[in-house]
């Protein structure tokens, strides 16, 4: 059995009740129930435009959030004033620039070492834990160590658009083994190093199984496009269910 924990993030939420002007669907009460069914966290992207999550919903689900409440974003100083004053569990770094439509890379660990130590130094200061996202090299995980970083969030999405591109591939099975390899060996060396490792960008129910399978030293996934499509379909608490079943039962198939 896995103990991957899954946190839900919340944003295509938050981007449904934006287009309409009013707290419907209503947010805070979104989580709850996803805690309900069995999320053991939930994860928001405020973004400075404001399309989906808004700082103003990250205070209200502070005072909301049961489990853990993972926050992400750019460190810009707004960024890390909310942080400092929500004190989330969780806040997980990603390079991505204000305008930017959803985060497709890791931080170069090496070149902003310094930068990153001066923002993970003053977020572990307010109590957080700190994760940075981060693409499967093993100089960058071991760049990682030296900004004071407690985990790294391994970025999924060329495993997730691999795994996808080999079904009904006579080597199926070869080409997925291909394009976890460097995770897996990424994630074992992070362990090494007293890193924990969490997980995001594009995992799904199909890929999920053979993710928790081939890299047990994950600690966390956090999903949510793919998520809440399958949710559209299958209802909200069935479908946590089956990500939870699919992290919690590796190797079972598709």
């Amino acid at each position: 059995m896995s103990d991957i924990r899954l946190s839900v993030n919340i944003n295509k939420v938050a981007l449904v009740r934006n287009a309409r002007g009013a707290n419907f669907p209503d947010l805070l009460q979104v989580a709850r129930d996803c805690e309900r069914f069995g999320a053991q966290g939930i994860t928001v992207h405020p973004r400075p435009d404001g399309r989906h999550v808004r700082q103003s919903d990250v205070y209200a689900l502070r005072q909301s959030v049961q489990t853990e409440l993972n926050v992400e974003g750019y460190p810009s100083e707004d960024f890390l004033a909310m942080v400092e004053a929500v004190q989330p569990e969780q806040v997980t770094l990603v390079p991505d620039p204000p305008e930017a439509l959803t985060s497709s890379e890791g931080w170069d660990a090496l070149g902003q070492r310094d930068f990153l130590m001066e923002v993970i130094g003053r977020i572990k200061a307010a109590g957080c834990r700190v994760s940075i996202f981060l693409e499967p090299d093993q100089a960058m995980v071991r760049a990682a160590v030296d900004t004071g970083t407690d985990r790294i969030e391994l970025y999924t999405g060329p495993y997730a658009q691999a795994y996808a591109e080999a079904h009904g591939k006579s080597d199926a099975a070869e080409r997925r083994h291909r394009a976890i390899a460097a995770y897996g060996e990424s994630a074992a060396l992070a362990t090494e190093l007293g890193l924990g490792v969490n997980a995001g960008h594009d995992l799904n129910r199909p890929n999920l199984a053979f993710w928790a399978e081939q890299v047990p030293q994950t600690l966390e996934v956090s999903i949510g496009h793919a998520l809440w499509v399958d949710a559209w379909y299958l209802g909200m608490e069935n479908t946590i269910r089956l990500y939870r079943r699919a992290l919690g039962h590796a190797g079972q198939g598709e």
